[in-house]
């Protein structure tokens, strides 16, 4: 197949493209508007017989309807996706993950092009710490940032045009990832490049919200299979029961890293900060047949830090800007 991957050159869609790349035949054609965080040398090595790059924004009609003419079908991860810029700035993340994910259904629509958008488990809102329950497909949506909101909007109109216009598309929501190629604006490049540069990491609050951790290997594979398993309209959860809390990942990021586990200084909470996020992933397994690999959360974290050690290059250009921003909000 001819695939194009929105947002390919972020964190999760390069690990895709990577993990496509490695286990199909299929040729990528990558289209990603390089905001600071996109990265074209998430793609280094990879074949250019197999991978194109189109530098464009997804908001672009002209431009994502020739490239979705070509494609079999489109994986769509291009999203602004970190809840602190959210709160900061809504519009990017209406123009992008709305108006964007508009676009390229349009698109998609006139040229009968399967599509696969991927979504997060945000857009459920949170659960109490001592709550039993997982977010399973027909929990109710109930975001509660802009981030997720707009997530939730557009997770609404893919469900919208395979009812009113008969697309032929999938969602997925997905747990918080983890693995190379990650941001260090995020959670855990975040603690660990502190680390490894001789800095305390920084906990908001008190480090109890939960988050359920999957690598970005796995949610790859799992996109995959719904991208050929997965039944038209439906909604799958992708999650590897990997339930932390933020203040369990700082202490293990410390230990792994030879340090004292309460080496670490608590920062001003985030504003609306969630509770807990927990996935139940049985559709996905019982019907797609569908597993993680990486079951071992220590094991994942531990080969994400090694990658981080050996990829100083990769993540030293954006420490300093993004720690500055940090410290101006007091985080």
């Amino acid at each position: 197949m001819r695939l194009l991957v929105t947002g390919g050159a972020g964190f999760i869609g390069s690990n895709f493209v990577h993990h496509v790349i490695a286990h199909t035949d299929h040729h990528v054609t990558v289209l990603d508007k390089l905001t600071y965080a996109g990265n074209r040398a998430s793609l280094a090595g990879l074949p250019d017989d197999r991978l194109s790059f189109v530098h464009g924004d997804i908001a672009d009609a002209p431009l994502v309807d020739r490239l979705t003419a070509e494609a079999h079908a489109v994986v769509h991860y291009a999203a602004e996706s970190h809840n602190d810029n959210s709160l900061d700035d809504p519009r990017p993340f209406v123009d992008t993950n709305i108006i964007g994910t508009y676009t390229l259904l349009e698109a998609a629509r006139r040229h009968g092009t399967r599509f696969h958008h991927i979504s997060t488990d945000e857009v459920y809102g949170d659960l109490e710490l001592d709550d039993p329950a997982r977010f399973t497909e027909t929990t109710p949506y109930n975001p509660s940032s802009p981030y997720s909101s707009t997530k939730a909007g557009s997770d609404l109109l893919v469900r919208a045009w395979v009812r009113s216009f008969g697309v032929q598309a999938t969602i997925s929501n997905c747990s918080n990832n983890y693995g190379p190629y990650q941001h260090v604006e995020k959670f855990i490049p975040r603690q660990i490049t502190n680390v490894l540069r001789g800095q305390r990491p920084k906990l908001y609050g008190a480090g109890l919200n939960v988050r359920d951790w999957i690598h970005a290997d796995d949610h790859s594979a799992a996109v995959l299979t719904i991208l050929e398993k997965g039944r038209i309209g439906e909604t799958y959860l992708i999650g590897a029961d990997g339930e932390k809390s933020n203040r369990e990942v700082v202490e293990l990021i410390l230990t792994t890293l030879g340090q004292p586990a309460d080496a670490y200084d608590h920062v001003s909470d985030r504003a609306g900060h969630d509770l807990r996020y927990a996935i139940d992933s049985s559709k996905l397994r019982t019907d797609l047949g569908w597993k993680p690999q990486f079951g071992d959360f220590e094991a994942g974290l531990a080969a994400t830090i090694q990658w981080y050690r050996d990829n100083e290059p990769w993540w030293a250009p954006q420490k300093d800007a993004t720690e500055a921003q940090y410290r101006a909000k007091g985080q």
